[in-house]
């Protein structure tokens, strides 16, 4: 099967408040999300990471959460993912590395890049998948990536705390984009 997710932030405390997680502890979320992702994926699976895997993690912390991790994976690398990269941990635990990602699979053809793209070559075959913007409702380009049916967030905040499928992907957005512009808090 093939798997996507983004956004996990590994080792990072203060994004349990920032993104409102339902975690009282980073312990619990690391636990919780290496839980989640090890009872979907199986060692044959693929799972395309689509960025912030860790950020403030030790690296003794990556160390053990990559060797835990099932999967065949792959990075699409975000805006944390440079503060724990080394090339052997890329060279032992992923099978490609890169900015961005255009294959066809599962008889799809994706665009993954970590950052929503508002416009892309192939834009009515191919479809978009990105993180970095979380749940986040609060933006200026709600708006626009509310219409776009074609563009699709892998964040964990929106699937669940897990990889999902294709079909879950789209399911979780479609549910995500019905909901209103958030009004930003003070």
């Amino acid at each position: 099967m093939i798997f996507f997710i983004s956004d996990t932030h590994f080792g990072h405390a203060a994004i349990i408040h920032l993104c409102k997680r339902p975690f009282e502890s980073v312990e619990e979320m690391d636990e919780t999300l290496v839980s989640n992702r090890n009872s979907r994926v199986g060692d044959g699976d693929t799972v395309y990471f689509l960025g912030d895997l860790f950020f403030r993690a030790s690296a003794e912390h990556v160390r053990e959460v990559l060797a835990s991790l099932k999967g065949k994976k792959h990075l699409i690398i975000g805006n944390h993912d440079h503060t724990w990269m080394t090339p052997e941990l890329l060279e032992t635990h992923f099978l490609t590395v890169s900015h961005f990602l255009d294959i066809s699979t599962g008889g799809h053809h994706f665009l993954m890049c970590h950052y929503p793209i508002m416009e892309w070559g192939g834009k009515h075959t191919t479809l978009m998948l990105h993180g970095h913007i979380h749940g986040n409702r609060n933006q200026d380009y709600w708006p626009l990536l509310q219409k776009r049916e074609r563009v699709l967030n892998a964040s964990v905040e929106i699937n669940g705390y897990a990889p999902v499928t294709f079909e879950e992907l789209v399911a979780n957005n479609i549910r995500q984009k019905a909901l209103p512009l958030e009004t930003p808090t003070k």
